[in-house]
């Protein structure tokens, strides 16, 4: 199977230092140590900057983190093709996805596919949409849930939902028209966003209403934004998927002009030919198509 060294060195980038990569593939430091010195001394020039709080990856590591992700990928989809004709239907699966899918989709999926496929190991990775594209790229996630559009090579695109996108407001606000917030009812309000998740579209929503840098304001999450909403700090933009599971006196009113974003799904061309990937890819697939329907724009 593919070489140790390639495990040692995934390990070290996952773990940020060679006593935890060490803790994780039960080995010593000094082993750890000893690998990542043969692996450079081997390919001619070093992989890794240390320091005392740990470790980085060079210019030339990041070059060759994909490939070697790649060979461990690989070696991975084959021990499941191989479990699978054995009849154990083993493998395992990374998830990476941002709050508001983990809060309102996950559950649902991976309680359904744990049914099918107990012996599956599920990982689930939770990050903002670019984190999560570049490491499904680099093939440290699988399969990965984000935004349109994705410009990165090497991964599977599908668009899975349009997204509308609200503003919210504190209970004692109302807009002009009682049904939707134009210039007028925004002007001079301050916007409290999650950093994030601040994406191309709710920019552009509100690029479209005039409202300046020095009117946002950043929260931690969203559930810390409608708090800081219902207690009159400012509105919120919000997409109708973060706001699903959400709780706080607000109103929700959509904008004079339409927004949405388009969710997608983004799969590692390589291990989406793996059977557990591919398995979940379609649980996911079979959850939005019957829980959307018409507006599901999947396969």
């Amino acid at each position: 199977m593919a070489n140790f060294s390639y495990q040692v060195f995934a390990a070290v980038v996952s773990e940020g230092t060679f006593a935890k990569a060490a803790s994780v593939l039960n080995i010593t430091p000094s082993a750890i140590s000893h690998s990542v010195s043969q692996m450079e001394k081997e390919l001619g020039f070093p992989l890794f900057i240390r320091s005392r709080g740990g470790v980085e990856l060079t210019g030339d590591g990041q070059a060759v983190l994909p490939v070697i992700q790649g060979i461990l990928n690989l070696e991975d989809q084959l021990q499941q093709v191989a479990d699978n004709i054995n009849g154990l239907a083993a493998g395992r699966v990374r998830i990476g996805a941002f709050s508001s899918v983990s809060t309102n989709w996950l559950p649902h999926i991976i309680r359904a596919f744990k049914k099918r496929y107990p012996q599956v190991e599920i990982e689930v990775i939770q990050g903002g949409f670019n984190d999560i594209t570049e490491q499904v790229k680099s093939g440290t996630i699988d399969i990965g849930f984000s935004l349109l559009p994705v410009e990165a090579t090497g991964v599977d695109v599908e668009p899975l939902l349009k997204d509308k996108i609200y503003c919210v407001t504190p209970t004692a606000f109302a807009p002009a028209s009682g049904r939707y917030v134009d210039d007028d009812d925004i002007a001079g309000h301050r916007f409290i966003l999650q950093q994030q998740d601040y994406d191309r579209d709710t920019k552009s929503a509100l690029d479209r209403y005039h409202v300046s840098a020095n009117s946002l304001t950043y929260s931690i999450d969203d559930q810390s934004i409608l708090s800081m909403v219902e207690s009159g700090l400012g509105l919120g933009i919000l997409p109708e998927l973060a706001l699903n599971k959400l709780v706080g006196a607000v109103n929700t009113y959509p904008f004079s002009e339409p927004f949405a974003r388009t969710l997608c799904l983004v799969v590692n061309e390589t291990q989406a030919q793996a059977p557990s990937v591919a398995r979940m890819r379609r649980e996911i697939e079979t959850y939005l198509k019957a829980e959307y329907g018409q507006r599901y724009l999947g396969r």
